[in-house]
């Protein structure tokens, strides 16, 4: 399972990648990730580094934390991460920016771990949650967009 957006911004991809990279800042943007911390030492964006997001599924519950780690982390180009539960890798978020019409692309995208019970997931209530999540992600950019065009990234 998985899904992209693509949504144009009138921003250098410079800053772009400083708000889709400070996990801190995800609670002004997504519907559902309402926190975000830097974890076992990390203090900022860096490939490895791990983070924790608080979590509303649905934007209304139920309410948890997840664990996660970057695994792609290239300053005004890339940023992503993967979601772990139960010690396993489940999930992977990315943002992607391409320079374009003296402003910037950028692509949101998910995709899920194909393994076992993940698979299973992905072929019955896997399409209402690629909705659920293609949502997320357009109001998600949507948002940054309004942030990074008024210039309020620092």
């Amino acid at each position: 399972m998985r899904g992209s957006v693509t949504i144009h911004m009138a921003a250098h991809p410079d800053e772009v990648w400083q708000l889709v990279s400070d996990v801190t800042r995800i609670g002004e943007f997504s519907p559902e990730t309402f926190e975000a911390e830097w974890t076992d030492g990390a203090t900022g964006p860096a490939l490895g580094a791990h983070f924790r997001g608080h979590v509303r599924r649905n934007g209304i519950g139920p309410v948890y934390w997840t664990a996660c780690k970057v695994t792609h982390c290239e300053p005004g180009r890339d940023f992503g991460f993967a979601v772990y539960g139960a010690g396993r890798r489940l999930n992977n978020w990315r943002y992607q920016l391409e320079p374009r019409d003296g402003g910037t692309d950028v692509t949101e995208s998910y995709h899920l771990d194909d393994a076992g019970v993940l698979r299973l997931y992905s072929s019955t209530l896997g399409l209402l949650r690629r909705r659920t999540n293609l949502r997320g992600m357009r109001e998600t950019l949507t948002r940054i967009k309004a942030v990074v065009e008024r210039s309020e990234v620092g």
